[in-house]
């Protein structure tokens, strides 16, 4: 996940992935030109916060919800496990 520490929506991303108890990588792109472009890059999008599950681009913090909403989460979460 790309994302800032002041962010509300990367705050409410990062809670919900805690709160799931999977491990993930947090890439403050902050101060770092270098990283927001590489998030640009990969994502397509300047937003933060931009979530991977595995490979597949999940999008935003709105995406992430919309997925535990619809049960389809913990499935990927699972699914990048193993």
């Amino acid at each position: 996940m790309y994302s800032t520490p002041w962010c509300p929506y990367c705050i409410r991303a990062r809670n919900l992935l805690q709160s799931k108890g999977v491990p993930f990588s947090d890439i403050d792109v902050s101060g770092q030109p270098q990283l927001r472009q590489e998030m640009q890059n990969r994502a397509g999008a300047h937003t933060v916060p931009q979530i991977w599950i595995g490979d597949t681009h999940v999008g935003g913090c709105d995406e992430l919800y919309t997925l535990e909403r619809a049960g389809k989460l913990d499935g990927m979460l699972n699914a990048d496990k193993s």
